[in-house]
């Protein structure tokens, strides 16, 4: 693959070009609800089981907030519906019955800061979800009647496989004005002694969730690094099951006027490959380094929402 040894960024023609040419539009039926989760099998679950040596889990997922900051799409609401307040003032029987504390949370979660699946619902193009399923489907009253997150209800289970592009270039993050190239993620590769196969997670960190504690953005709209749609055709080669990072998976400002994010589009409509956009991967690079592997068990226990384009989700890491 001569493009994935380059840091040229491909032009819009190279892009729609690929919408047909790697497409997956029938590879496991026309009513294929699942797409690159296909390639997850049971005897690829088996080998991510028995990459767990030590026993100890990592959390892969930002702390849901109700603080607002200027990259939040749309705050997270909560309103508690009992609390613990005033409790010990309460009469006896008052405070029999009034025993619980309860809230309800609100979110879009779909956006900058909350860590979670894109379900294939998520996006169409040119009037069309994956599959060539219109996307008229996805309506104001019922919701995504195809390509919902139940799709994934069961789980997913599998081998992880986290590439640090920071440490591979001996920084904190990388700059967010340089999209990530499928060459970064060949040379990680080599680095870490680690190679992406078929039916794995694959998470690419860049820093972005370090940088953006250490310097909170002061508007809407920076620019943010993400892996740049040339790396689709390495996605497809290598048979990624779903892609995650720690940024909302799309370079921004686009490089494109006539495809509105690109990569989202590539993957969820063309590839059928899941999304988990705004991961945090900071304590699972530690944890990758501590022990010098870069492969892992695991695990998302999306919420079994019914017709919805996506859940919240707290990927595991299991070393």
């Amino acid at each position: 693959m001569a493009q994935a040894t380059s840091r040229q960024i491909p032009d819009e023609a190279q892009v729609l070009e690929w919408m047909e040419s790697l497409s997956n539009w029938g590879r496991w039926s026309d009513d294929d609800q699942l797409g690159c989760l296909n390639l997850i099998t049971p005897a690829k679950r088996q080998q991510a089981a028995a990459l767990v040596k030590d026993g100890i889990p990592v959390s892969c997922a930002r702390p849901i907030s109700t603080d607002m900051h200027a990259d939040v799409t749309f705050q997270v609401q909560r309103f508690m519906v009992d609390s613990g307040e005033g409790r010990n003032e309460d009469s006896p029987e008052r405070q029999y019955t009034r025993r619980g504390a309860a809230e309800f949370i609100g979110m879009v979660f779909h956006g900058q800061s909350i860590t979670h699946i894109d379900a294939m619902s998520h996006y169409s193009w040119q009037g069309h979800l994956y599959n060539g399923k219109p996307s008229s489907l996805i309506t104001s009253r019922e919701g995504a009647q195809t390509h919902s997150i139940e799709a994934a209800a069961a789980g997913i289970v599998t081998r992880g496989v986290l590439l640090d592009l920071p440490k591979l270039r001996g920084v904190d993050y990388l700059d967010p004005n340089e999209p990530v190239m499928p060459i970064d993620l060949l040379e990680a590769e080599e680095a870490q002694g680690v190679k992406v196969e078929e039916g794995d997670i694959l998470f690419v960190r860049t820093g972005n969730y370090r940088m953006r504690l250490d310097n909170p953005p002061a508007k809407a709209g920076a620019p943010m690094t993400a892996c740049q749609v040339a790396c689709t055709p390495l996605f497809k080669e290598r048979g990624v099951a779903m892609l995650g990072t720690d940024t909302s998976n799309d370079f921004r400002p686009s490089h494109y006027s006539g495809i509105g994010s690109p990569l989202h589009t590539m993957c969820l409509v063309t590839l059928g490959l899941w999304l988990i956009d705004n991961a945090n991967l900071e304590e699972l690079a530690a944890a990758c380094a501590e022990r010098n592997r870069y492969e892992f068990m695991l695990t998302l226990a999306p919420l079994r929402l019914r017709n919805v384009t996506g859940s919240p989700v707290n990927p595991i890491a299991m070393f």
